[in-house]
């Protein structure tokens, strides 16, 4: 630290560590240390401390995170250097040199596997070491430069298959506020967002994000709280009813008594479980790593009774220098590289080689609805005139009405009318907003109001008939949002709204039905109706109806504790926590920024039919991975048979090793489809 290291070294007392990853250092607040948001200068002061870093901090997650390496926040994390170029030059260098590169190049891998052989670990590390070792010993440099470069390049290659940058999970959360106006008793007042506190009286005006979880004091609005609740359409919020920071006030004022603030609200628990759920799967290790692992034993234990019976270094030598493991490191990486390639070429990001292998023996598939099985965008299907009107007349009098107006639903009315090509006069008088119930205007003489049933009917009273009512109670258990149209006294129309099914859903259900999911579930924040009618469209036995983001998550653990392998398809705020609890998230690319950064796989196109083609990407994959494993323990067995019989010297036996390791690895490499059969027909071979 510089001279600021004694002031930055009191805040960091305050804070513990909670993820050291490469090139990323996260703090989080101690729980038992009371105190506020960091200050401007405080954060100078880090940002001081720790040059060539990024330090951010994030007011909703409370966490610092300090990146190195990549210090703007959305640089990649420094990856393993390719190891080709330098292999390259090294043909022109004089012996010598060539010399002390495979001595120093291979000082470190003898390290590490001493390490975890000190341990009693002994793993592909250590038997790297031993057959490094080996060949020093033996003064054959010529091999051992050959297999540090085998060993870099499989290490290159791992790491390349990762994923090579990764947005912070506070800046997805951050909701970009610098200040909030705030009601005071001398009047409203902008203040740093930092220093909100409970109970104060926070100020939301339309189009703005609502900064804290807390309930109306007064005015009334349209909230779209879909990122939170999954709820398709804005919903009314006036005095008592409670709105959570993230969501948006799409129309109206309101005044907000503050109930929680920064780190106590919702989406900061969120952004808690969520971390803390991410950094589990990232301790996981994969199944081929631990084969690799386990054959690494025998290998000591030939090795040792060779030389015990023979006390020939040479032919010991050779039971390290052929090992099944180096044609694994680089089969598996490759295959899963080329596989997360083609993959993209389809429309599908997957994040991983582990997220392959639980796409590909997922049972069980839960579907969020909205944005996710329907487009998450209010569409008019149908206008129901009565008195004789005509239908194209109703939309156009609601058009008129709701172009003056930014509603999803009044977009939604004068995207249809448009769409039939209807032109109006602007012969009514001033509209005016009946904020979180609907609009009243005067045309011709005549008192037109458009919105809800409870405007239309209780505060306009008027009255609707057996016939009328008959007409909405078969609309709404459809799904159907209803827009009522009101004419004088009567009832002019009504508009049905509804949120479309995405193209093709239908299909995809049937198609993973046949694909080997044994069930298909759907979970939404609406209604009972609108979810059963969803659900009937798409052939969906299973669904759960006005599930919070926690219900959802405890669903899919508990669908886990049953044995399921699971995989959750989502897109909004509301499904993150799901998305990460699920053995495999999958986001639609539209969706939220959280959503797309705690899924392992994301739907790049918005098609879900790309889900069929990331299984049979994940199940090939898998396939040439165990190919690839096979054809390694038979071939190297033969090798280590020759070795053993003394008609192998160590040389030719790394050769030979190294040669089959390179075709297996090319041929895992080769291309998945012959022009997307895969991808087409859900099958992997």
């Amino acid at each position: 630290m510089n001279g600021a290291g004694l002031s930055a070294r009191r805040i960091l007392q305050r804070y513990y560590v909670a993820h050291d990853l490469p090139g990323r250092l996260r703090l989080r607040p101690l729980p038992e240390v009371l105190h506020g948001p960091l200050s401007s200068a405080e954060l100078l002061v880090l940002k001081s401390a720790f040059p060539g870093a990024a330090v951010t901090v994030s007011p909703l997650t409370g966490s610092i995170a300090i990146r190195y390496g990549g210090v703007d926040g959305d640089l990649p994390a420094p990856v393993m250097p390719n190891p080709v170029p330098g292999k390259l030059l090294s043909f022109l260098y004089p012996p010598v040199v060539n010399f002390v590169l495979a001595v120093f190049r291979a000082f470190p891998y003898i390290v590490r596997g001493g390490a975890m052989a000190a341990r009693g670990r002994f793993t592909l590390e250590a038997l790297d070491a031993a057959a490094l070792l080996v060949c020093l010993a033996r003064r054959d440099f010529k091999t051992l430069s050959a297999l540090t470069f085998f060993f870099a390049f499989g290490e290159f290659l791992a790491d390349w298959t990762r994923k090579k940058s990764r947005c912070s999970l506070e800046k997805s959360l951050t909701l970009q506020l610098n200040a909030v106006w705030v009601r005071r008793e001398s009047g409203e007042i902008r203040i740093s967002y930092n220093d909100v506190r409970e109970g104060d009286l926070v100020v939301a005006r339309q189009g703005a994000a609502i900064p804290v979880d807390g309930v109306v004091e007064e005015g009334e609005g349209f909230v779209n709280q879909s990122s939170m609740t999954g709820e398709s359409l804005p919903v009314a919020r006036g005095p008592g009813k409670s709105v959570y920071a993230g969501t948006v006030l799409e129309e109206g004022e309101l005044v907000i008594r503050a109930a929680r603030v920064g780190r106590g609200t919702r989406i900061h628990a969120l952004a808690l479980a969520i971390e803390e759920s991410e950094s589990l799967k990232a301790a996981v290790q994969g199944r081929y790593e631990r084969m690799a692992d386990a054959i690494v034993p025998y290998n000591f234990l030939l090795g040792g009774l060779v030389y015990a019976v023979s006390r020939d270094v040479r032919r010991a030598g050779s039971v390290f220098l052929v090992d099944y493991s180096c044609a694994l490191r680089l089969t598996a990486p490759l295959a899963i590289f080329t596989a997360m390639r083609e993959a993209a070429d389809k429309g599908v990001l997957i994040k991983g080689g582990k997220f392959m292998e639980t796409l590909a023996e997922a049972d069980v598939v839960v579907f969020d609805k909205t944005g996710t099985l329907t487009k998450a965008s209010p569409t008019v299907v149908d206008v129901l005139p009565f008195g004789g009107r005509g239908s194209d007349h109703i939309l156009r009098l609601a058009a008129c009405l709701e172009e003056h107006f930014a509603h999803p639903v009044g977009q939604a009315v004068v995207r249809a009318s448009e769409k039939k090509g209807l032109r109006h006069a602007e012969e009514h008088t001033r509209v005016d907003l009946v904020v979180a119930h609907g609009i009243a205007s005067t045309w011709q003489g005549k008192k037109l109001c458009l919105g809800s049933e409870h405007f239309i009917c209780d505060d306009e009273s008027i009255v609707l008939t057996d016939e009328q009512r008959g007409i909405i109670d078969r609309e709404s258990a459809k799904g159907r949002s209803v827009l009522y149209l009101s004419m004088d006294d009567e009832l002019a129309g009504l508009l049905l709204i509804e949120d479309t099914l995405r193209e093709g859903a239908a299909d995809v259900i049937r198609a993973l039905r046949v694909d080997g999911l044994r069930r298909v579930i759907m979970l939404t924040g609406d209604g009972e109706k609108s979810a059963a009618a969803i659900a009937g469209q798409l052939d969906i036995a299973e669904y759960k109806a006005r599930m919070l983001p926690e219900d959802k998550a405890a669903f899919i653990r508990d669908l886990k504790r049953q044995g399921h392998t699971v995989a959750m398809i989502g897109d909004g705020i509301n499904d993150s926590l799901a998305l990460s609890a699920a053995d495999v998230g999958i986001s639609m690319a539209e969706g939220a920024d959280i959503a797309r950064e705690v899924a392992d796989v994301v739907l790049l196109n918005g098609d879900l039919a790309a889900l069929l083609s990331a299984r049979a990407f994940s199940r090939e994959a898998l396939r040439r991975i165990r190919t690839g494993f096979r054809n390694s323990v038979g071939w190297n067995s033969l090798f280590l048979a020759g070795g053993l019989l003394g008609l192998l010297g160590p040389g030719l036996s790394a050769l030979l090793h190294n040669a089959t390791t390179a075709a297996i690895a090319v041929s895992s490499m080769r291309p998945f489809t012959g022009g997307g059969e895969v991808g087409e027909q859900g099958e992997g071979a």
